[in-house]
Order: structure tokens, then C-alpha cells, then sequence
């Protein structure tokens, strides 16, 4: 039984370690988004500060939180790949959900300053300057279009890269929005447009945080995985042919890609153990999840009254 327990947890390690390598790859393509962000939110700011544009300003204090989100995502996706030790047997694969918690957070507060902000500018409106707001929205939509397509595809692969790629795809949203509103007060001076647009903007942002903040929360509360079916799960265990009841059953996500499942079985037969055990591995790779704990209970050893699963 000790020599199938080391050969389960050894296939467990060796695809969290793929997990964590497959990061790596898209940590070059997130150094570059960072750069890129970096170097035109400073442009943004100037634009919004000169054109006296809340919609840049908003878009500029979205990105200043995207380059401290992609800042922090490059320096989860780096700690994580640190190697397991004494102390943290599972290493630092979750602060990556930690640098994704943080990164929603950040989000709610930005957008909640720039609805009252938009507020503030609908009861007393300011002059704006069309032209230069029209100039960076334009610079700033290539920019995120540049940034959206460098992380695009590679959002499945961890949750931190989702909640960098939210960050990016709210900016090419908000340029947008910014780049239509420079039309418009450029074409009929209407400068209400421009806070209107800016709380548009922020109700994006606080849809796409609230979804990344409640992930985020899910994983560390160790809830059951959004793709897992709890009642299939115990289904499936208990049809297992010698497998007599099972409880205690636990299904969690260490990280983004890498699920876990912990339980107690018990059995009749004691001949009977390391065939159900690998059962019990090969039926939950089909549900998603690689890591599998399950301790074998023998009715008679602990005396088990005989009871239905659950």
C-alpha cells in the first residue's frame, strides 16, 4: 500500500511541476505587456492632465493599477516556481491565487473612484481639449490591443494570467470607450459624454474584479472546483465493485490547473486494497483531478457498522 500511495503523489508532483513550468513560458510574454503598460500610462496621464479628460485620467488610474497588477502577477509567477521544502511542502504555488486576490481588490477600489469622480464632473462639468483626448485614446487602444494579444490564449493556464489579462482587456475596453467619447467632444463639444463614458468604464472593471475576487476566494477557502460535480464524484466512488462506504470525501484546487481530492474508503476484503486504490486514481483523472489522497479503512480492524455512502 506505501509503495502505490509513492507512486500516486510521485504522478501528482510531476504535474504540478508541469503546471508550474508552463507558467514560465508565459511569464516573458507578461514582462512585456508590463513594459509596454508602464511606458503608456504615463503618456495617458499626461494626456488626461493637459485635455482635462476624466475618461483618460480614469483609463490612466486603471492602468497604473495594471502595471502594479502585471508587476505583482510577474513576481507570483516567478515565487511560485521556488521548490517545495520542509516548511512549505506544496512550495509557493499559491500566491498566485494570493497575487490574484490582491489584483481584484485593487480593481474594486479603482472603480469605485472613478463612478464618484464621474459623479462629481456630471454636476459640474469641465472643459476638455478633443484633440489630445482623441490622440492618447487612439495611442492607447494599440497599445492594449498589443497587450490583449501577447496574453490571449494562455488565460486558462493559471488565474493570476487571468487576472492580468482582465486588467488588459478593461484597458482596450476603456480606450475604446475614451477614444468615442474624444469623437464626440470633439465634434459637438458635449462634454457629459466623457464622464458617462468613464462610469461605463468602471462598472467593466467592477464586473470583470468582482468575477477575479470571488475565484480567488473560492480557491483559498479550498472550496470544490467550479468544474467538479460533487454528486458525480461520491456516485462514482461508491460504484466502485469492494468499495463498501466512503466519507470524509474533500475536493479542493491548489492552484490554478492542479486539483485535489482527499477521502476514506472502506472495505471488506484486505486483498482487495491496491486495486480499488488505483480505481479510485484512474475514476478521478477523468473528473479533473490529479492529486489523489485516499486512505483504505478495513470494516473489521476499526469495527465499522455497515451504512450507506456519504
Amino acid at each position: 500500500m506505501s509503495h502505490a500511495h509513492a507512486h500516486v503523489h510521485d504522478q501528482a508532483h510531476e504535474h504540478l511541476n508541469g503546471v508550474m513550468s508552463s507558467r514560465g513560458r508565459v511569464s516573458g510574454r507578461l514582462k512585456w505587456v508590463l513594459a509596454i503598460t508602464a511606458g503608456f500610462m504615463v503618456a495617458e496621464l499626461v494626456g488626461g492632465l493637459v485635455s482635462h479628460s476624466l475618461a483618460l485620467l480614469a483609463d490612466a488610474g486603471h492602468m497604473l493599477t495594471d502595471v502594479a497588477a502585471l508587476g505583482l502577477s510577474v513576481f507570483a509567477m516567478r515565487l511560485a516556481q521556488k521548490p517545495a521544502d520542509l516548511q512549505r511542502t506544496y512550495g509557493y504555488v499559491r500566491f498566485e491565487i494570493l497575487a490574484a486576490l490582491i489584483n481584484g481588490a485593487a480593481l474594486l477600489v479603482i472603480a469605485g473612484l472613478i463612478l464618484f469622480e464621474a459623479w462629481r464632473r456630471l454636476s459640474s462639468p469641465v472643459e476638455i481639449n478633443g484633440k489630445v483626448m482623441l490622440t492618447i485614446a487612439a495611442l492607447g487602444l494599440m497599445v492594449n490591443v498589443i497587450g490583449a494579444a501577447l496574453l490571449h490564449g494562455h488565460t486558462h493556464e493559471s488565474l493570476n494570467v487571468r487576472g492580468a489579462y482582465l486588467h488588459v482587456l478593461s484597458d482596450l475596453l476603456g480606450s475604446i470607450g475614451a477614444l468615442g467619447a474624444g469623437v464626440v467632444v470633439l465634434t459637438t463639444g458635449w462634454t457629459p459624454i466623457d464622464p458617462i463614458v468613464s462610469a461605463i468604464i468602471a462598472l467593466l472593471i467592477l464586473y470583470s474584479a468582482w468575477n477575479l475576487v470571488r475565484d480567488a476566494s473560492n480557491i483559498l477557502l479550498e472550496s470544490v472546483p467550479g468544474h467538479v460535480d460533487m454528486d458525480a464524484i461520491l456516485s462514482d466512488l461508491t460504484s466502485i465493485e469492494g468499495l463498501e462506504q466512503v466519507h470524509d470525501v474533500h475536493v479542493w484546487t491548489l492552484t490554478s490547473g492542479f486539483h485535489a481530492l482527499s477521502g476514506h474508503g472502506v472495505i471488506d476484503d484486505p486483498g482487495e486494497h491496491m486495486r480499488i486504490l488505483e480505481e479510485v486514481r484512474i475514476r478521478m483523472l477523468k473528473h479533473g483531478i490529479e492529486h489523489v489522497t485516499f486512505q483504505i479503512e478495513l470494516r473489521a480492524l476499526y469495527q465499522l457498522p455497515a451504512t450507506d455512502a456519504g
